[in-house]
């Protein structure tokens, strides 16, 4: 029986190690897979709210100023290869703004690729963080504080 794994040894090791292999590529999907496909069945001017959620279900953000302004979003990371050493790769990064009008009517959609997503300029404008500053009564404690341990020498 010894003799029969040894002579088998290789044969036996190299089919755990095929077994264990996988021929389909490793992928983490976050949102809706395939937008780009789903987004050519809808038409502007004819399909509405319902038509768009039987689609593609409730969606991930609404517009901060406009609620009849949606957008869904599409990302897949995949595994990079040996000189990337296993890093994840972004393949897709798709999102898909859909508006409406008062009736519920889709009025305009806008999809963004990986490509149309890196052109979009932002503003170099600097807002201010009040949270971040302290409050009256907290700098005047940190105040007698700094005056307590300095008079400890």
């Amino acid at each position: 029986m010894l003799v029969f794994f040894k002579k088998h040894y290789f044969v036996v090791l190299f089919f755990i190690i095929i077994t264990g292999c996988q021929f389909k590529e490793p992928a983490k999907n976050h949102g809706i897979l395939y937008l780009e496909n789903r987004s050519n069945q809808l038409t502007v001017n004819k399909d509405n709210k319902n038509d768009v959620l039987k689609l593609f279900g409730s969606p991930h953000t609404k517009s901060i100023n406009n609620l009849n302004e949606w957008i869904y979003i599409e990302r897949v990371l995949s595994k990079g290869e040996f000189h990337k050493l296993g890093q994840n790769i972004l393949k897709t990064n798709n999102i898909l703004v859909l508006s409406f009008d008062k009736y519920g009517i889709l009025d305009k959609k806008n999809f963004l690729d990986k490509d149309d997503i890196n052109k979009v300029r932002f503003s170099k404008k600097y807002t201010e963080n009040n949270l971040a500053e302290t409050s009256f009564v907290e700098s005047f404690l940190n105040s007698i504080r700094s005056k307590m341990y300095s008079n400890q020498k």
